[in-house]
């Protein structure tokens, strides 16, 4: 199972083979992406990222939802109280 983590985009750079990398914001964390896959992304979008690849831009609202997710799943641990 592959799973694709939402992020907004904080800039976007060209380099000298017109490879498009962009900063990612993924909460308190920045990551570099490579955005070749989304053309049609620009700063302040949000991207869904996996394995260091930005791979479809998606609405503000579904990814803010997604990352109110795993923001919920953060704050359980993987056993319950009783050990199990």
């Amino acid at each position: 199972m592959c799973l694709a983590i939402p992020g907004r985009v904080l800039g976007i750079d060209t380099d000298e083979r017109s490879v498009r990398t962009g900063r990612i914001e993924f909460g308190r964390m920045v990551k570099s992406v490579d955005m070749t896959l989304v053309p049609e992304a620009e700063v302040g979008c949000y991207v869904l990222v996996h394995a260091g690849f930005a791979l479809n831009v998606i609405d503000e609202r579904e990814a803010e939802l997604t990352l109110g997710y795993f923001a919920e799943m953060a704050q359980y641990d993987e056993t319950d109280e009783r050990g199990e």
